[in-house]
């Protein structure tokens, strides 16, 4: 992958645009607390001054059925001279319907922070092959919002990754996790599960690369487009991979894995990190690596705290990382931002 433009780094006083460039619950009357609560936390935690793209909260039926709005508030953004980040209200399932309305010319000319993940995936590829750098990590009504009070690992990620501008170095596991909750509760309320670290499942030694992936399910939405990947941008990658459906089944998600390797996404990568994955799922994908995609020599780190819980850290898209396997340790070997 060549090296993609970054956006310069927050700070204190900047302002913030949030978008619902994929799903529209943010403006939905049920869920227009939690938008205001993670507004609020913005501003109090982070001191920035926070505004919404012009349709961020015209709830979910009307943004379904526009999606060329929900990219046009996407170039508004870049456009706007005040605005210095984007961050994604929430995930959804349709991003990929954006891609006749992206102006690629834009994104290029005003490079910005753009954060998001689950399918989110989509518009980081959008970035990605305008050669602009993106950060799959919190969206504001979760984690940003979740209830209780905003973790400080998750908190600290976002400074670390988005406010500075040194280089981000080891990324250690979070102690502990919790679901997605989309209930209103307080901090004593929320039930955390100690977390057991980094497991290496396959490799050895130090791999290094370029991070790229995201979300399997949005990445499969836009193979076959002319903004997939190319192959050579996967060579000497390392990979992200988050294969997440409450409702997929094993088979499901190996088809997913079958079909980005019929990508050549798997063959010549660096490393493969995933998030949280089952003994069944570790046992499907080991098995997939070695007899489908030839990789049995494939570095991989799981259960790393990029995935639909909380904690979470935020990935910059095409910085260049590091797995040590003899370690179990995954670090970001420069900075996020100039």
């Amino acid at each position: 992958m060549n090296q993609l433009i970054k956006p310069n780094r927050l700070k204190q006083g900047d302002t913030v645009a949030t978008i619902s460039i994929s799903g529209g619950r943010a403006g939905d009357e049920d869920l227009l607390w939690r938008y205001k609560l993670g507004k609020e936390r913005l501003t109090n935690l982070f001191g920035l001054k926070v505004i919404e793209t012009p349709n961020a909260l015209k709830g979910t039926d009307f943004l379904y059925h526009h999606p060329e709005e929900r990219a046009n508030d996407l170039m508004w953004a870049l456009e706007n001279l005040d605005v210095s980040a984007i961050f994604a209200n929430m995930g959804g399932d349709d991003s990929y319907r954006l891609l006749p309305y992206i102006d690629f010319r834009v994104i290029h000319d005003h490079p910005k922070i753009f954060m998001g993940y689950s399918d989110i995936t989509t518009s980081t590829v959008y970035f990605a092959y305008a050669g602009v750098m993106s950060y799959y990590g919190p969206n504001i009504l979760t984690p940003i919002a979740q209830p209780g009070n905003l973790d400080p690992y998750t908190e600290g990620a976002i400074r670390k990754t988005l406010f500075s501008n040194e280089i981000i170095g080891q990324i250690h596991p979070c102690s502990r996790y919790t679901p997605i909750d989309w209930s209103d509760k307080r901090a004593d309320e929320v039930i955390w599960t100690k977390n057991e670290g980094y497991q290496v499942i396959q490799g050895k030694g130090i791999a290094h690369g370029r991070l790229i992936g995201g979300c399997s399910a949005p990445l499969r939405q836009v193979m076959g487009t002319y903004i997939f990947p190319k192959k050579e941008v996967w060579k000497d990658s390392i990979i992200f991979l988050e294969d997440y459906s409450p409702y997929k089944s094993l088979l499901a998600g190996l088809h997913e894995l079958r079909g980005l390797n019929a990508a050549g996404i798997f063959k010549h990568a660096s490393g493969l990190l995933t998030s949280k994955i089952s003994d069944d799922e570790k046992a499907m994908l080991l098995k997939f690596l070695k007899d489908e995609a030839g990789r049995a020599d494939l570095p991989v780190l799981t259960n790393v705290d990029f995935g639909h819980r909380t904690p979470m850290i935020v990935i910059p898209v095409g910085a260049l990382a590091e797995i040590d396997c003899d370690n179990s340790t995954f670090s970001i070997l420069e900075s996020g931002v100039i």
